[in-house]
């Protein structure tokens, strides 16, 4: 603070922010013959929405093989370094959900990092409300490039039918981050 009582001099906590942009891994010209992973977090409805998602692709995408992953210690962690590279291992695209609030959201991309680091494309599935902290979030790691899929808010009180139009919009949209086509959000 100066003498004069009207001046303030304010101080921008975030100073300077000097990350590397890492880049997303090589996008698929084709889905068919591919293993496709789900990464559940264990939220509520999640398991709903990413089995009826993978029904819902698989229906117009012969993958060689679906894989779950639903061994995470909680929503709001990240998946261990062993289970990622088990799916990198075993897998050669992820759909990984749900972000619906402000931790899952982090980890959910944080987990589609991970993944894209090690040349696995990744379709996080978030909520329309976490858009704007997801975007944070993307940027802060380094990876802005990242496209989610974006469902409607909220999930975890939700009907069944409004289970099916979520797949719906899954369905659309993780096959445009897989193949490169999602547009920014």
């Amino acid at each position: 603070m100066n003498n004069n009582k009207n001046i303030f001099k304010i101080y921008d906590p975030r100073g300077d922010i000097l990350l590397e942009k890492r880049s997303l891994s090589n996008r698929k010209n084709t889905l068919e013959g591919l293993r496709l992973a789900i990464l559940d977090n264990s939220k509520w409805n999640a398991n709903k929405i990413l089995r009826g998602s993978a029904s819902a692709l698989s229906q117009d995408i012969k993958f060689s093989k679906v894989n779950y992953y639903v061994k995470k210690h909680g929503f709001s962690t990240d998946a261990t370094i062993e289970m990622i590279e088990e799916i990198v291992n075993d897998n050669d695209i992820v759909l990984t959900a749900i972000g619906d609030c402000g931790s899952c959201c982090s980890s959910c991309i944080r987990d589609a990092v991970a993944l894209e680091d090690r040349g696995i494309p990744a379709a996080p599935v978030i909520t329309s409300e976490f858009i704007n902290e997801t975007k944070l979030t993307r940027v802060a790691i380094g990876m802005p490039d990242l496209k989610p899929v974006v469902i409607d808010h909220p999930v975890s009180s939700i009907t069944n039918d409004e289970v099916l139009e979520r797949v719906k919009i899954i369905k659309k949209q993780a096959q445009e981050v897989w193949l490169g086509q999602r547009q920014d959000i």
